[in-house]
Order: C-alpha cells, then sequence, then structure tokens
C-alpha cells in the first residue's frame, strides 16, 4: 500500500506544505517515525518531534505554527487526530480485506454464505447456517448449526459460536471469544446440583465489537441480547438472559450476572461486577472495580463495593483515610476519662 502526500491531503481534505510526491507506506509513531512513514502530531506534548522526525509525511493540525524548520512534508487538516484515524481504519480495512473459501474449510450441508466471503483454512460452518455477504471467518473459528451472521461482519481466529445464535452486521468477534456457551444453573438438592438446560440463544444487534477471550451465555429461554452498538473490551462474561442496552460500553474484565437488564448509552470501567436480576438505567457510569447490588438511577455515576452515588463514596472515603486518626483520638479521650474516673 503506497500514497502521495497529495493524495493522502485528497483524502482527508487537507493542503500539503512540502512535497506533494512524497510516499509512504506504512504507519508510525511521530517519535518512530522514519523514511516512507506516515505519522500525525495531535498531542501538544509531542511538539518536539515534528521537528526532528524523518517520517516522510506528518498529518498535522491546520492551526499548529512552525516554530523552525521541519523535515518532512506536512498534510495539514482541521483535526489531526481525526484525520490519522481515518486512515488507519482505512489501512485496517486493507489489511483485513480476504476473499475466497479456503479447502481446508469444513461447511455443512444446508450452510450458505453471501458474496466476497472469506473462510480460512479449518473454519467450521455448521448445518444451516447462513452467512451475508463479505462475511470473514478467520482459521478455526467455529460456527454452529443454524447461526445467522449479518454482512460485513469479522469472526477472528478461534472464535466459537454455538448452535441457534444470531450475530448482526459489521460487528467484530475477537479471537478467543465464546458465544451461546451454557448458563451457569443448577438446580440444588442433598443429592448435588442438577443441571438446567440452557436452550435459548444469544443474539447480538449490527455495529457491536467484543474483545478477545469473552464469555456470552445463551439464555435458559428466550435470548441473551447485546443490543446494537455495545463495544466490549476483552475478558467480559455476560451471563444468561442478560440484557445490554444500545451503545453501551465495558471495559475488561468486567461480570454480569443472569437476568439483568442494562440500559443504553452506560460506561463501564475495568472489573466491575453487576449481580444478577437488576435493572442499570440509561447513562449510568461505573468506576473500576465496583460490585452494583441495587438498581441504579438515570445518569448516575457510581464508585464502590458495594456501590453507591460517586459524590457520597468519596466524601465517605475521606472519613475512611481519617479512621485511624479518630480511632487513636477516641482511645486517648477514653483514657483520659478512665483515669480522671480512678482519681475521683
Amino acid at each position: 500500500m503506497q500514497f502521495t502526500a497529495a493524495q493522502i491531503a485528497q483524502l482527508l481534505h487537507g493542503t500539503v506544505e512540502g512535497d506533494p510526491n512524497a510516499t509512504v507506506s506504512k504507519l508510525s509513531k511521530i517519535e518512530e517515525g522514519g523514511p516512507g512513514s506516515l505519522s500525525f502530531l495531535a498531542n501538544p506534548a509531542y511538539t518536539q518531534y515534528v521537528y526532528e522526525t524523518t517520517a516522510s509525511v506528518v498529518i498535522i493540525g491546520a492551526a499548529f505554527e512552525l516554530t523552525g524548520p521541519v523535515k518532512t512534508t506536512l498534510v495539514h487538516v482541521a483535526d489531526a487526530q481525526g484525520a490519522f484515524a481515518k486512515v488507519l481504519a482505512m489501512y485496517n480495512t486493507i489489511k483485513l480485506d480476504k476473499k475466497g473459501i479456503s479447502p481446508q474449510a469444513v461447511i455443512e450441508a444446508g450452510a450458505t454464505y453471501g458474496d466476497d466471503c472469506y473462510i480460512g483454512p479449518l473454519a467450521f460452518i455448521g448445518a444451516n447456517s447462513k452467512l451475508g455477504n463479505n462475511v470473514r471467518i478467520y482459521p478455526q473459528a467455529y460456527i454452529g448449526d443454524n447461526v445467522t451472521i449479518g454482512d460485513n461482519t469479522t469472526v477472528f481466529a478461534n472464535v466459537t459460536i454455538y448452535s441457534d445464535c444470531t450475530v448482526g452486521a459489521n460487528c467484530i468477534l475477537h479471537s478467543g471469544t465464546v458465544i451461546g456457551s451454557d448458563g451457569f444453573r443448577f438446580a440444588t438438592g442433598p443429592d448435588g446440583g442438577a443441571k438446567i438446560p440452557q436452550i435459548g440463544n444469544v443474539v447480538i444487534e449490527d455495529d457491536v465489537e467484543i474483545g478477545a477471550n469473552c464469555a456470552i451465555d445463551r439464555a435458559t429461554l428466550g435470548s441473551t441480547i447485546l443490543r446494537k452498538g455495545v463495544k466490549f473490551d476483552n475478558l467480559i462474561h455476560i451471563a444468561h438472559n442478560v440484557e445490554v442496552g444500545e451503545n453501551t460500553y465495558y471495559a475488561a474484565g468486567g461480570v454480569v450476572a443472569g437476568s439483568t437488564r442494562i440500559g443504553k448509552n452506560c460506561m463501564f470501567s475495568g472489573q466491575v461486577g453487576i449481580i444478577g436480576h437488576l435493572k442499570i438505567a440509561d447513562g449510568t457510569i461505573i468506576a473500576a472495580q465496583s460490585g452494583i447490588s441495587k438498581d441504579t438511577k438515570p445518569g448516575e455515576a457510581y464508585m464502590g463495593s458495594p456501590a453507591f452515588e460517586v459524590q457520597k463514596y468519596r466524601k465517605s472515603y475521606i472519613h475512611f483515610r481519617n479512621l485511624d486518626k479518630l480511632v487513636t483520638r477516641v482511645e486517648k479521650l477514653e483514657k483520659a476519662g478512665n483515669a480522671e474516673g480512678r482519681s475521683a
């Protein structure tokens, strides 16, 4: 992949300062740039590198004013970071643009796939599954029977999608993730726990991205649902019959217990745990390592374990940090009182 500075400027609606024919074939950080690389400057903390870099082309904000000579060709744009993100997306699209069906793939009877699909070596597509157009199934992925996958979805290597699950269009499932494993339900008794069959499925709507090594359990009955635009980091477990609302973001290490309903536009930091059968309101924000044990209010931020409203938590934490001083003070007062009592 090679582009000239002029082509980059045209793509990003920018202007060139320097050699419009300067050619790039790779991307780099500005402090590591070299000949043939394209970089960008958006953070003022890295300003010094624009004067030092040997990158062939640097994307830079239109408002940036040089205070010295540069060795590189500049492409001035309205938003340097946004423009470079656009370049990264284009680069990634080209890099991942695989087509064709490997002769080593296994496609069971009744399975169908649309135009321009990629099914890699040792991938398995179960009976009666349906893949849309431009779907990419990487090597050693397992797609069970009666699975539906929408257009432009990417399933990376070693992903497992159990039978009867549905994945929408424009989704990304990263390596090691399991969709549709059994929910954790047992009927306990004097003779031990009897497994309760999990006969529901998982429904993932459009534009969802799920990180590596996540587990989304199938429902006991009905569906576990990830609504449109949900974004998961790595190592997240969603239990049976949970519903996650539109455009909710969840950082790594999170756990949601069964039958909880999460609203839309929520933001959860890393290692957040949520117990079962709760209602998490729209716009809820939860700080890292918090444990949610009750329903939340719309737009509120929560912190702690068990978590409560973040402002109350911060006030309580001040008292907690002073607890040792308070205990020492109380002990001194008690000793003084006891001594006074004995002297009387």
